[in-house]
C-alpha cells in the first residue's frame, strides 16, 4: 500500500500543478477602462469583453486588451510653407480614444502610431493650404478642420479624434521683424486717422461757435471781456489787448450824431 501511494503521489502532484497552470491560463481580468478582444483559432469571437473576470480556453483562445481611455498625442513641430509662401514650424496636440476595440485590433497593426503619422501629414497639408494671417488669427477654424480630417481618416480603425489644438507657431527672425514693422505702421496709421478725426471734430465745433457768435452782436463783446478777465488773473504787468472795431462802432456813431 505504501509503495502504491508513493508511486501515485507524484502523479497527483503533477496533475494538480497542471490544473493550476491551466486555470491560471484560462482566467483573464479586464479592468474598467479596458476591453478584451478574444481570438479563437485565429478568429474573433463575439464582441469585446469587459470589464470583469472572464475565462478562455487555454491554447485555443487568445485575448488582447485595448485601453479605452483618452490618449494625449503630441505632434512634433512640422515645417511647412503656407499658401502665401511663408515658412513656419507648427506643432500640435491630438486627443483621441478607441471606440471600437475590435476594429482597433483587426483593422490596423498599431493604431497609436498610425494616428500619430496621419496627424503629422494632415497638419502639414492644412498649413500649406492656409495663409499666414489665418494661422495666427483663425486658429480655431484650423483646429476644427484638422480634427475633421484626422477623425475621418481614423474612423475605420475604431478611433475617435475629439480635439486637435495647434500649440505653437514658430517664424524665422526675418518674418518676425517684418511683422513688427507692419504692426508699427498700422499703429501709426490708426494714430493719424484718430488725430485727423479729432481735428475735423474740432473744426466743426469752431465753425459752429463762430457762426453762433456772428449771429449775436453782443456775444463777441462778452467773449473779449471774458478773455480780458482771464489774462488779468495771470498778474501780468503789461497787457496788450486788441480792441475790435465792432466794439467802438456804436460809440463812433453816437459821437457823429452829437
Amino acid at each position: 500500500m505504501g509503495n502504491f501511494i508513493g508511486a501515485v503521489l507524484p502523479l497527483v502532484c503533477v496533475i494538480f500543478v497542471g490544473l493550476v497552470v491551466l486555470l491560471a491560463a484560462a482566467v483573464r481580468i479586464v479592468q474598467e477602462y479596458e476591453r478584451g478582444v478574444v481570438f479563437r483559432l485565429g478568429r474573433v469571437i463575439a464582441a469585446a469583453k469587459g470589464p470583469g473576470l472572464f475565462f478562455i480556453i487555454p491554447i485555443v483562445d487568445r485575448m488582447m486588451k485595448v485601453d479605452l481611455r483618452t490618449v494625449t498625442l503630441d505632434v512634433p513641430a512640422q515645417e511647412a510653407i503656407t499658401k502665401d509662401n511663408v515658412t513656419v514650424k507648427v506643432n500640435a496636440v491630438v486627443y483621441f480614444r478607441v471606440v471600437k476595440p475590435v476594429d482597433a485590433i483587426v483593422q490596423i497593426e498599431d493604431y497609436r502610431r498610425a494616428t500619430w503619422q496621419i496627424a503629422q501629414t494632415s497638419l502639414r497639408n492644412v498649413i500649406g493650404q492656409s495663409n499666414m494671417d489665418q494661422i495666427l488669427q483663425d486658429r480655431e477654424q484650423i483646429n476644427e478642420r484638422l480634427q475633421h480630417i484626422i477623425d475621418e481618416a481614423t474612423e475605420p480603425w475604431g478611433v475617435k479624434v475629439s480635439i486637435v489644438e495647434i500649440k505653437d507657431v514658430e517664424l524665422n527672425q526675418q518674418m518676425i521683424r517684418a511683422m513688427a514693422r507692419q504692426a508699427e505702421a498700422e499703429r501709426e496709421r490708426r494714430a493719424k486717422i484718430i488725430h485727423a478725426e479729432g481735428e475735423l471734430e474740432a473744426s466743426k465745433s469752431l465753425a459752429a461757435a463762430a457762426k453762433m457768435i456772428g449771429s449775436e452782436p453782443g456775444a463777441m463783446t462778452l467773449r473779449y471781456l471774458q478773455t480780458l478777465v482771464e489774462i488779468g488773473v495771470e498778474q501780468n504787468t503789461t497787457t496788450i489787448f486788441p480792441v475790435p472795431v465792432d466794439l467802438i462802432t456804436e460809440f463812433l456813431k453816437d459821437r457823429n450824431r452829437e
